[in-house]
């Protein structure tokens, strides 16, 4: 036991070493690699070393090594084919799968003692175990299936099979349905052994409910919030299973997950200007009062060699990268892009907002596979400084990120959320394959002002037709 203590540490070590790495993207792959060996190290001393109170070791193992075997494979099958634009439900997926281990744990482990106990009308649940030991039962159990039945959901609804939905009053419902589910998990817990596994099962379903109610109304502009909200959801589920058997390096782990995902939520939610207590009840995304402003006026076209010769003769250019990059696989064909107009003496950089694309990180993770330099990476603050000096603005597939409606219009749904403030430069270039809105469902003002001409088409094809234009200048 002591080996497997040593090397509990050695893994938590690993884990803060690889988070560490990875806020540097010149660092991230080696931090990835070091976690995961970490993790690895653990979970090959646990089926090993590991004893219980009557100094047994593990036993199943083909059912160990079959789960380990199966896992692994469908994971990597994943991983590898998965495209950039899915990247998002793919993490929403993978969260959604931790938070359901989380859960199941907790039910294992509920199950475990409910069984070890002879159901009999004399016994009470709270005498055989310990508050101490139930409470991360609990807690596991409705923060692990929230989790999960939240995670599923967003999948659904960042791959397009789920639409939102609310009702008047869903809010007031989604805190009655939660209190109701610690109610039940209370009364498990000093309820009779002949059936206190009842309204411990109940919880479970309450808060599977939840999860689904919780997310179903957010709206699409709001969801890297939720799957930041949903990843420290996991992490917190996780720490209870650490809690529960002692176990370190989970603890460690589950620590880790559900600290970073919570900054980053507090993060997310100050970059979409909401609060986080809206987020818990699941009170954003949905419809505001008044009507919105409408757009007015016409938008002008601009032709690929007058957009060549325009960024190949300014100063500084700006690259403003959005979901529609994605899309189109179209990171490559923009850094191609950045590295000619440098050759003729043109600055690049690159704006990033915090919730462009559909998850947290989303462009960094695009950009950076493509090999741009982290250097290059404005942040919204920066960037809004940069602009005043900026020739040119290229957006590339982004919309409500650069929507004024945000600071004008007090009846837009995105009102109030900080924006990239690209109508500060000379000229704004907005790549998209059409007119129609964003994401979150909003017409773009910025489409319509004098500064902004409109370059339609896929943003890889467009591009390429500006490099070859480039080129000839």
């Amino acid at each position: 036991m002591q080996l497997l203590s040593i090397i509990y540490i050695i893994s938590s070590v690993t884990f803060i070493l690889g988070l560490k790495m990875l806020s540097n993207p010149a660092t991230a792959r080696k931090g990835n690699l070091i976690a995961a060996g970490g993790m690895s190290i653990a979970i090959i001393g646990t089926i090993f070393l590991y004893k219980d109170d009557t100094g047994n070791n593990l036993h199943n193992y083909g059912w160990i090594f079959g789960g380990i075997v199966i896992g692994g494979i469908a994971g990597t099958l994943a991983a590898k084919k998965v495209k950039m634009t899915a990247m998002p439900e793919m993490v929403s997926l993978f969260n959604g799968t931790g938070g359901a281990c989380a859960a199941l744990i907790s039910i294992v482990e509920f199950d475990h003692i409910y069984k070890a106990n002879t159901p009999s009308e004399s016994t009470w649940f709270s005498d055989v175990v310990p508050l101490g030991h139930f409470l991360p039962i609990a807690a596991g159990a409705i923060i692990g299936s929230i989790s999960f039945a939240g995670s599923i959901i967003a999948w659904g609804k960042l791959s397009g099979n789920v639409k939102d939905h609310s009702f008047k009053g869903q809010h007031i419902f989604n805190i009655i349905l939660l209190l109701l589910a610690i109610t039940s998990v209370a009364y498990a817990y000093d309820a009779n052994m002949n059936f206190a596994n009842i309204p411990f099962y109940i919880t479970v379903l309450l808060a599977l409910v939840y999860g689904v109610l919780f997310v179903l109304p957010i709206g699409g502009a709001d969801m890297p919030v939720v799957i930041s909200l949903l990843n420290s959801f996991t992490g917190v589920a996780a720490a209870c299973g650490g809690f529960l058997y002692d176990n370190k390096v989970m603890l460690t782990g589950g620590i880790l997950v559900g600290a970073a995902g919570t900054l980053l939520t507090i993060l997310m939610c100050k970059a979409m200007n909401r609060s986080l207590l809206n987020v818990l009840v699941g009170s954003f995304g949905g419809s505001v009062k008044g009507e919105q402003q409408k757009t007015t006026g016409n938008y002008k076209e601009i032709s690929i060699n007058d957009a060549a010769i325009t960024m190949s003769y300014s100063h500084k250019v700006i690259i403003v990268p959005g979901y529609g990059l994605a899309v189109a696989q179209a990171q490559h064909a923009c850094h191609e892009l950045e590295k000619i107009l440098e050759d003729k003496g043109v600055e690049v950089k690159y704006a990033i907002h915090p919730v462009a694309g559909r998850m947290p990180g989303h462009m960094n993770v695009l950009l950076a596979e493509a090999d741009v330099s982290y250097d290059k990476l404005l942040e919204m603050e920066q960037a809004n400084e940069e602009f005043k000096s900026t020739d040119v603005v290229l957006i590339l597939g982004a919309n409500d990120v650069v929507n004024p409606a945000a600071k004008n219009d007090p009846a837009s749904p995105i009102y109030g959320m900080p924006i990239l403030e690209v109508e500060e430069a000379k000229l704004v270039i907005v790549n998209k394959r059409s007119m129609k809105p964003g994401y979150a469902g909003i017409e773009n003002q910025l489409f319509f002002q004098p500064k902004t001409s409109m370059l339609f088409g896929d943003a890889k094809g467009v591009l390429q037709q500006l490099i070859a234009e480039v080129k000839t200048l």
